[in-house]
């Protein structure tokens, strides 16, 4: 039976002034991950974040992680909490919001909101990445429900579908567009201007692509439906047309926005878009601090729940690694055979 994500306390925070060896940012795949196989590992491991599940919960179904063949994004994000938190017993404390950490000694100081006043000898960040909106009436409304961030992740449950628009005029956009030309009988690519920023390759794929129409100079205004998505309001810039596309879903492709001002404030290493650099076992510049999932430059590109994951395991190991090469965690002593 799974676990539902209401049955469990929420706002809790950890006791002030407890020691830990790891603490981990974030609850969505990465993290919970991480925590599974801190666990593991026998390492006193507590996850702190805003929420549960990271951007999973703008997604409905999930249908390309490995051996699930279909399921609620709900659902998995359930499976993932139950498997860290009932199963290895990892306390997960929400509504928080790391602002910051110093290093004292062999250890991290982490303060943030609610209270939280914690150390830990070494820090895994997977808070991710936000997906940028169009911020328009009718999105929020819809997320799940044909409103979908992810191209990659939600076009074959489209298939057979009349027509779907995507919003945006960047690799992700045009990768989207061509992939769901594939998919649905009608493809509308909505950009605010006429050029673009795409790879030359991905503007002449989607240009050959006899069922993809380009709506440029035009801006989404309004996303209308019933229970599900059923059009767009569409605004073109140059004579302030409007048209209303009917639409099965819309697929917002503008970018995302990794917390780099907070990466910086805490002396990491960023990219020039703002992802935090590891290397492949997932370390910062920052001894003891590693970091997994959306917002590492490595996944930039491929974002995904199963790279999500993975990262977060191999930074778990990561950090089970730094605490016994320095002698700061030790296993615990097994019970001795003659011992009754």
């Amino acid at each position: 039976m799974s676990l539902r994500l209401g049955a469990l306390p929420q706002f809790k925070v950890p006791p002030k002034g407890e020691h830990y060896d790891v603490l981990i940012v974030g609850a969505g795949p990465a993290g919970l991950s991480a925590a599974v196989y801190a666990s593991r590992f026998l390492l006193k491991t507590v996850v702190v974040s805003e929420d549960v599940g990271g951007q999973l919960n703008l997604t409905n179904v999930v249908d390309d992680y490995p051996a699930t063949l279909s399921i609620s994004a709900t659902e998995l994000i359930s499976r993932f909490r139950e498997h860290a938190e009932k199963l290895f017993g990892v306390p997960i404390y929400t509504n928080i919001t790391v602002q910051k950490f110093s290093r004292e000694g062999d250890e991290y100081h982490v303060t943030g909101t609610r209270g939280l006043d914690v150390y830990s000898k070494t820090i895994i960040l997977a808070v991710g990445s936000r997906r940028r909106k169009l911020n328009v009436p009718g999105e929020n409304e819809f997320a799940g429900r044909g409103v979908s961030y992810c191209s990659i992740c939600d076009a074959p449950l489209y298939k057979g579908r009349e027509a779907a628009a995507v919003v945006g005029g960047g690799d992700a956009a045009f990768e989207g567009a061509i992939l769901l030309s594939g998919y649905v009988k009608k493809v509308y690519l909505i950009h605010r201007r006429s050029e673009f920023r795409a790879k030359p390759f991905y503007v002449q794929e989607a240009m050959s692509r006899p069922n993809i129409e380009f709506v440029l100079n035009s801006v989404v205004t309004e996303i209308k439906g019933d229970k599900v998505v059923r059009s767009v309001v569409v605004k073109n810039n140059v004579d302030n047309n409007i048209r209303e596309l009917n639409v099965d879903g819309v697929f917002i492709e503008i970018g995302f926005e990794p917390p780099k001002d907070w990466y910086q404030s805490l002396g990491l290493e960023v990219d020039e878009l703002g992802y935090v650099k590891t290397d492949l076992w997932m370390k910062t510049n920052l001894p003891g601090v590693f970091a997994a999932g959306d917002a590492i430059s490595l996944w930039r590109g491929f974002r995904q729940i199963v790279n999500a994951a993975a990262s977060g395991a191999i930074a778990a190991y990561s950090a089970y690694t730094y605490l016994t090469e320095h002698g700061l965690v030790r296993r615990p002593a097994l019970a001795s055979r003659e011992a009754k």
